[in-house]
């Protein structure tokens, strides 16, 4: 926790739009139960990841897991919780299933929108069709969103939360933002 915000804690060895990092994945998990209040695991195999990673997490620390993926079918959740998560990030939709588990993913202003006002959201600075940086920015969400809301990617540093976060979810830059962290 920084300042009563939430630290998601990414481990994250490689991605789709280029970045691979220098550290394995056990040395990642590390860092990330270190700083994180919450440890966020990749199910998606894009991002190297796999709900065999959310099970060998689950074996290695007692705090809460986010199985980070798209989640695209509502069997996926059930398999992320099944296989130890205690929440699931899911992308584009609203699920049938275990919202209160959820955190939802808009991929628009106008997704947003459309969100049940009880459910957790994650804002992603990062477009997923592309990698590249959205136009809507994480202010745009926070004015249209008044419960929980995350903010996610870009963040290098403690410097890089923006106002009105209740959490920010850290991945390709955690080793950094430990540091940071760690300043204070």
């Amino acid at each position: 926790m920084y300042q009563g915000i939430q630290i998601i804690a990414e481990v994250k060895t490689d991605s789709p739009f280029g970045f691979k990092s220098n550290q394995n994945w056990n040395d990642l998990f590390k860092i990330a139960n270190e700083v994180g209040d919450i440890i966020s695991i990749h199910t998606d195999s894009k991002w190297n990841g796999s709900f065999d990673l959310v099970r060998n997490a689950r074996k290695l620390t007692d705090k809460p897991i986010l199985a980070k993926g798209i989640h695209a079918k509502d069997e996926d959740i059930k398999k992320a919780i099944e296989s130890g998560a205690d929440y699931v990030l899911v992308v584009g939709r609203i699920p049938r299933v275990c919202l209160d588990k959820c955190l939802i993913e808009p991929l628009s202003l106008k997704q947003l929108n459309e969100i049940p006002k009880n459910a957790k959201v994650i804002w992603n600075s990062r477009d997923l069709k592309n990698g590249e940086m959205k136009k809507e920015s994480f202010e745009d969400a926070r004015k249209i969103w008044k419960g929980w809301l995350c903010q996610a990617s870009n963040i290098k540093s403690i410097a890089d939360i923006k106002k009105g976060a209740d959490a920010v979810l850290v991945g390709s830059y955690l080793e950094e933002f430990a540091k940071s962290m760690k300043k204070t």
